[in-house]
């Protein structure tokens, strides 16, 4: 595993120094030449968190249909090219520079989570090819460690701070808990990220953190860090991390008796979630997340309509929404450009502000991050019931 791993990141890295090498200005007409928008999708669609690119596929394809049938974007259709990143960074990379340098797309819509969008951002800027995530919710996206803004990078989620700070006010002023545990996954950014601003901003609220876990990705037995966590008599537990290994800690801290509320973000939002914990087991629980399908939003009832007579009456969760609004809010800059030079559709994406989207009012920040309200929703039954909406501060 450790030498295919280091294959891949080799020929990705080698890659990448022959696109950086070859990199020009912008591309005047690069990916909209004729009668065509050519958009690309870089999606985690196979692999360890394929629900999520899966879903975002689908509100993608929704949006598309619907803006070709009224004649597209300043009357060119768009065209999509989808490539699969596998869930793997280097796939990732990979796929960004097939767009970038051979089907030379103007823009990339992906990926679902922030290191395989991390992955393509520097091609991205330095190709001057728009990259917009529609769920990759680090910081680090838009900003690197070190401060500088990716220039041609943008996203359609709120970011990771944002949530968390969000968590935990409603556990502090809503559930009123004092006394809470955060249960993280160590080598994920994204959980990192959650529980710093979560444990922030409770301790600001006058709480209490009686215990801090952690887990790594792929681990299935998390018993023994339950127990200990257990011991300490949490009113609450703040599990900020991937469905994969939330639906067993759900699973297996009820099994133990631990019947505290728990909390996680959208990184929950998935159908195997149910599938793993078990319905029974989700009771008691909560997430952030970018919109509820229950919202009676009028806005949002049509999208949910919409997706549902496109879906056999599945009802659209927030990847599908987000996916659907990353397209809407990319043809909207393109119109405002009135062209499709990337350079032209950044400046306009940068302008974008109060665009009414499925899921929130939008307006891009200095950061190109998205300003907009955000959802707690609660599970009853295996099934998500919108519980309240946040917005900013």
């Amino acid at each position: 595993m450790m030498k295919k791993n280091f294959a891949k990141m080799f020929m990705a890295s080698t890659l990448l120094a022959g696109v950086l090498a070859g990199c020009s200005g912008a591309k005047d007409s690069a990916g909209g030449g004729g009668d065509t928008v050519k958009l690309g999708v870089n999606l985690e669609l196979s692999g360890g968190v394929a629900s999520y690119g899966e879903s975002l596929a689908s509100g993608i394809n929704l949006a598309v249909d619907e803006i070709n049938k009224k004649g597209g974007v300043d009357g060119k259709k768009i065209e999509l090219v989808k490539v699969d990143n596998k869930s793997d960074a280097a796939e990732a990379t990979n796929g960004a520079i097939k767009l970038t340098s051979q089907d030379k797309v103007t823009a990339i819509i992906g990926a679902a989570t922030s290191g395989d969008t991390v992955a393509q951002a520097e091609i991205a800027d330095s190709n001057k090819t728009i990259l917009l995530t529609p769920s990759g919710t680090a910081p680090n996206v838009t900003v690197t460690d070190k401060g500088k803004l990716n220039e041609f990078v943008f996203r359609t989620s709120f970011i990771d701070p944002f949530q968390g700070t969000v968590a935990a006010n409603f556990a502090a002023n809503e559930l009123k808990v004092k006394n809470v545990a955060i249960f993280a996954d160590s080598a994920s950014d994204y959980a990192k990220g959650l529980a710093a601003s979560f444990k922030e901003t409770f301790e600001k609220e006058g709480g209490k953190v009686v215990s801090e876990e952690a887990y790594v990705g792929k681990d299935t037995d998390f018993r023994a860090t339950l127990t200990r966590i257990k011991a300490k008599n949490p009113e609450f537990i703040f599990i900020p991390g991937y469905y994969e290994e939330v639906g067993l800690i759900v699973k297996q801290a009820r099994e133990m008796g631990i019947t505290a509320p728990l909390m996680g973000a959208d990184g929950w939002d998935s159908p195997k979630l149910v599938e793993l914990a078990g319905k029974d087991a989700l009771n008691n629980t909560y997430i952030t997340n970018h919109y509820s399908s229950e919202d009676p939003d009028k806005k949002i009832q049509t999208f949910v309509s919409a997706y549902k007579e496109k879906n056999n009456g599945e009802s659209p969760n927030a990847f599908n929404a987000l996916g659907y609004d990353s397209v809407y809010l990319l043809a909207d800059a393109i119109k405002s450009a009135g062209s499709t030079d990337p350079s032209k559709i950044k400046a306009a994406l940068e302008k974008t502000k109060d665009l009414s989207l499925v899921t929130g009012v939008v307006t891009i920040d200095k950061n190109h991050n998205p300003i907009k309200s955000a959802t707690v929703l609660e599970y009853k039954d295996g099934k998500q019931v919108f519980n309240t909406k946040v917005d900013p501060k």
